[in-house]
């Protein structure tokens, strides 16, 4: 496929997914929870549903790719392109009717993410890169991405899911980093990493996040201009300890604190 074909079918996966998703948003949606007695980990058919609509149309047109997804397992995970998958990043927003969530689409080349997408189907926002470059398309229009210069932790703006969802040890070296910014704020999952991509927010440090949870948001950050590594400052992200950086400057201030 060409480069166009291709941001077509991506494009494509995000009009079946929203289209599976969208019924089930601010209904009585029934919620399981699959955390099998540890934190709350809510699952619904909306993300099934949106799942299993995306790994259709991956089949019928790339036979060959492999799949990773959050709610099914694994389809040839040592293919050289390896589909990542989230089908509701923020479910726990998703049913308390907040519109702080996405579908994330992301693409591998021997394991390393070569393009990402962030489609909210609600507000009509998508977010998408390729590690050169990020465009958002939506309601406001569309227009290149691009990162802001923010040059110290005292004058950042920080995002975090929740620092409830670390542990004791990596809260406090959080706590650290939220003591020097300027401005922190909770909540947001992948819109936290999209925000950093457009502009408006300069930091975001997370814990426990899955391949699925920030894969297919690389492409976007790197593409507009940030950094993206592991709490130690590796490219490896397996960890699940994520930095985002707008700025190398804020980057850097923030490994050096969360070193201790």
């Amino acid at each position: 496929m060409s480069a166009v074909d291709f941001e077509s079918f991506v494009h494509e996966l995000a009009n079946v997914s929203g289209q599976a998703i969208l019924p089930f948003f601010r209904t009585a949606l029934g919620v399981e929870d699959k955390s099998r007695g540890q934190a709350f980990d809510p699952v619904t058919a909306a993300d099934r549903a949106a799942e299993q609509a995306m790994r259709t149309l991956i089949r019928r047109n790339f036979p060959s790719h492999g799949v990773r997804g959050e709610e099914f397992p694994d389809d040839t995970p040592d293919a050289d392109f390896v589909w990542i998958l989230d089908p509701i990043d923020g479910t726990k927003s998703f049913i308390a009717g907040l519109p702080a969530w996405g579908t994330l689409i992301g693409l591998c080349r021997e394991g390393q993410p070569c393009y990402g997408m962030m489609h909210q189907p609600f507000i009509r926002e998508r977010f998408y890169g390729d590690g050169a470059t990020a465009r958002y398309r939506g309601p406001a229009g569309e227009r290149r991405l691009s990162v802001r210069a923010c040059e110290s932790l005292e004058t950042a703006l920080m995002l975090t899911t929740s620092p409830l969802l670390m542990n004791e040890d990596d809260r406090a070296r959080y706590v650290e980093v939220e003591k020097r910014v300027r401005l922190p704020r909770y909540g947001g999952d992948c819109y936290a990493y999209c925000m950093v991509a457009a502009g408006h927010v300069d930091l975001v440090v997370e814990t426990n996040l899955k391949p699925y949870d920030i894969l297919p948001l690389v492409p976007i950050i790197e593409g507009a201009g940030g950094i993206v590594t592991a709490w130690d400052g590796d490219s490896d992200l397996s960890s699940g300890r994520v930095v985002v950086a707008g700025d190398r400057r804020v980057h850097e201030a923030a490994l050096k604190v969360l070193a201790g």
